[in-house]
């Protein structure tokens, strides 16, 4: 079996294909299913400061285990089972989430599948957050659609997520 070195830059290029890490033209390899070509950048991604604003209060990882009562590896799994979503934010960027993501007793149960249903549309974790938390006027309660979650309108809200993703 042959080996094949590759050296990387910090700021390599990668093909488009969101199943491939990198795409590389191997000697005797099948040719790369995508022809597009993007940058990929060694610093964090930063929310747009419009999501940080809109959002009125954000909680850090230390603070959901100190307010719970879990350790930081509990709320890491409550974030990696995406029972909550998170975002890096601050001049620190600090992994936060928003504050009306959590409940008196954990993360609030209704809010899960709603995420599901914008993730399964195309929507990124920072285009859920922002969905969210724009205000929206046509909503049966006064706010976003975060505030209509706190009302009991669950279901208004996943039938406009799934309008808006499909």
């Amino acid at each position: 079996m042959m080996s094949v070195g590759l050296t990387l830059p910090k700021s390599s290029l990668r093909r488009g294909h969101p199943a491939l890490s990198l795409c590389s033209r191997v000697p005797g390899a099948a040719p790369c299913p995508c022809d597009t070509l993007s940058t990929v950048s060694d610093q964090p991604s930063r929310p747009d400061h419009d999501t940080e604003d809109l959002v009125d209060s954000w909680v850090t990882v230390p603070d959901i285990a100190e307010r719970y009562g879990i350790s930081l590896s509990s709320v890491r799994q409550l974030l990696a089972d995406r029972e909550l979503l998170s975002l890096r934010v601050g001049e620190r960027r600090v992994v936060a989430v928003p504050g009306r993501f959590l409940g008196p007793d954990g993360p609030l149960p209704e809010l899960k599948g709603t995420f599901t249903v914008l993730a399964d549309g195309g929507m990124n974790d920072e285009e859920i957050i922002r969905w969210l938390h724009t205000p929206d006027d046509t909503l049966p309660v006064p706010g976003a659609p975060i505030d209509a979650i706190l009302a009991g309108f669950k279901t208004e809200v996943r039938r406009r997520a799934m309008e808006e993703a499909f």
